[in-house]
């Protein structure tokens, strides 16, 4: 596609051209289905800690009562796994709308409403998703912050890298900031003695928030445990300014790989996807581990500079490291095809897994909450994702989408989509 081509034109071409139409099978890009599968395993890595067990104790780094194989399994996710595919999601969601904007170009069709209407149905799916299912949910946040992209349809290809970068860095940014606040603050005497009263408080209430979840997922019936979803959403959502940065910088990144011909041919930047492999990943994955020797355990009772910058460095990290596993999976895909079904059905199989793993772990289910050990946790994740496989490749010789897919294009396009496979000759996975 030529890199002078915006996304804006989508919406002055001729009323007249041919309807647009989902993705057919034979369009789509293999190696972006299998990136999607191997991120759908890394989301259910570094989410079934929060299945298992309270949701307030999976995202704070590595738990300081954990021993032996325990502590060794939440090190390991800690430092390859949780920030990093929730932000490879990301990029592979601007990589979407990339497409999804050069199909409606090409079928002279506008693309606006297209996809207001597309993120309107994936935010109502991502509320009933974080009421109904798991507090956990990023789809709230993906199709809040995916409008935003039609701002950015204009934008010359060639500033899209630029521009996601320098969105992504606002929250490293944010994040020293408030450490650097936090450190002034209790270096002034008279200030010193509220700071250390306010963060008595915020340790107060970090722990009654996690004896809220631990009463309501662990003990509680389905309505209690409903009731304390709709607070998490509610407090996610304020929460959402500090992680919109990181996400909102891959989706721009992902637009990128698109428009710049990337994702389609990724052959011809031979050179960046060595760089990646070779130097971004190890330079991230030494920014995390040098943010886990700083500090392993973000203390909800603490805040400074250190804490500011280990954060800061967690997070500049993770967006590396995503990078990095993108590109050796490019490397890899012909060996890696067997993970498209699964990422042909990714929004599905995500939502399974909270259906699956809430009604094992919670109370209002069959009960096993904070029972199975964290080192268990990985194996368990690894088993119910091998699961998903096998269904989604069942599921597909049969039909052409995933009933959540299904769902969430008819709504888009405003009519049925045609769900069964008619035609014998059309390509299984």
């Amino acid at each position: 596609m030529d890199n002078r081509r915006s996304f804006a034109r989508c919406h002055a071409l001729a009323s007249s051209a041919p309807v647009l139409q989902p993705v057919a099978p034979a369009e789509r890009l293999v190696t972006l289905d299998a990136l999607r599968g191997f991120a759908l395993l890394g989301i259910l890595l570094m989410n079934i800690e929060g299945f298992a067990g309270p949701l307030e104790t999976a995202t704070t780094g590595l738990d300081p009562l954990l021993r032996g194989a325990d502590r060794i399994a939440d090190a390991a996710v800690y430092l390859l796994v949780q920030g990093k595919f929730y932000t490879l999601f990301a990029l592979l969601f601007g990589m979407g709308f990339a497409v999804m904007a050069q199909r409606a170009e090409a079928a002279r069709r506008a693309f606006g409403g297209f996809f207001l209407r597309r993120s309107a149905v994936l935010l109502l799916i991502g509320v009933l998703h974080a009421l109904l299912l798991w507090s956990g949910d990023i789809l709230v946040s993906y199709a809040l912050l995916g409008v935003m992209l039609l701002a950015f349809r204009e934008a010359p290809t060639r500033w899209l890298p630029w521009m996601a970068l320098a969105v992504y860095l606002c929250s490293p940014l944010l994040s020293l900031l408030a450490g650097a606040i936090a450190s002034a603050a209790q270096a002034d005497p008279h200030a010193a003695a509220r700071w250390h009263q306010d963060m008595a408080d915020q340790a107060q209430r970090a722990a009654a928030a996690l004896a809220q979840q631990r009463q309501a997922f662990g003990h509680g019936s389905y309505a209690e445990a409903t009731a304390q979803r709709l607070r998490d959403l509610v407090d996610a959502l304020g929460l959402l300014v500090f992680n919109a940065p990181t996400i909102f910088g891959m989706f721009l990144l992902g637009a990128w790989c698109v428009r710049s011909g990337l994702a389609q041919q990724p052959q011809r930047r031979p050179r960046l996807l060595a760089a990646l492999r070779w130097g971004v990943l190890p330079l991230g994955t030494a920014l995390m581990l040098l943010s886990f020797r700083l500090e392993p355990w973000m203390d909800p009772a603490r805040l400074d500079l250190r804490l500011g910058f280990a954060f800061a460095l967690a997070t500049l990290a993770s967006g590396m490291m995503a990078l990095g596993y993108a590109a050796w999976l490019v490397r890899l895909a012909p060996a890696l095809r067997w993970l498209a079904p699964a990422g042909r059905m990714a929004l599905s199989n995500y939502l399974l897994q909270s259906l699956l793993c809430t009604t094992l772990f919670y109370g209002y289910g069959l009960g096993y909450f904070e029972r199975l050990p964290r080192a268990w946790q990985i194996p368990f994740a690894f088993a119910l994702f091998a699961l998903q496989l096998a269904l989604s490749q069942l599921w597909l010789r049969r039909f052409r989408f995933g009933p959540v897919e299904w769902l969430w294009r008819s709504a888009t396009y405003l009519r049925w989509q045609p769900l069964r496979r008619r035609d014998a000759a059309e390509p299984a996975p």
